[in-house]
């Protein structure tokens, strides 16, 4: 019951913004794993748009020209993008077309990775992404703080904070 109405009440609130700091690109079949990304990026002061809470009239299941109008619509409302990499993102139809886009107005794209059980961070039969930073979260008296990290493994790169990251030239891309 709680759940159903915080999403309800997520969903009103975002009709009247018309800015979020981050898009998050993911698999519908990640929910669990988005609710919980949401409310960490929250925590770190940002505004983060997921197409099922902000605009649950959307149909993520049928690809037509007036859902790809409105995430398009939405893209342009959000000053980045946050990739979810995980097992379920490989099968999605939607991210890479919205990857590509964001990509191409805006520049500012990261791969936030799901790490699996076996601790690898690897891209096979999706090496475009490593073209892209990924996001890094380390907690700073008690506090999470989101960097975003030039290196393409699980070890850390050269890194920026989100909003050096967001506003800088160099968006820090591995290759």
């Amino acid at each position: 019951m709680f759940h159903k109405l915080f999403l309800a009440i997520d969903a009103a609130t975002s009709v009247l913004r018309d800015s979020f700091d981050i898009f998050l690109s993911h698999s519908t079949r990640d929910a669990e794993i988005i609710l919980g990304l949401k409310r960490l990026l929250e925590e770190t002061g940002k505004t983060v748009y997921i197409d099922w809470i902000n605009d649950p009239d959307l149909d993520r299941g049928g690809v037509s020209g007036d859902t790809a109008e409105a995430l398009r619509k939405r893209m342009r409302q959000c000053s980045s993008l946050f990739y979810v990499y995980s097992r379920s993102s490989q099968k999605s139809r939607w991210m890479p077309w919205e990857l590509g886009y964001f990509d191409g107005i805006n520049g500012n794209v990261a791969v936030l990775p799901v790490i699996p059980e076996s601790g690898e961070l690897d891209f096979e039969n999706e090496e475009y992404l490593q073209l892209y930073p990924k996001v890094d979260f380390i907690n700073i008296a008690s506090e999470p703080r989101m960097f975003v990290n030039k290196s393409q493994k699980l070890e850390s790169g050269t890194y920026k904070s989100f909003d050096d990251w967001r506003i800088g030239e160099d968006k820090l891309r591995p290759v």
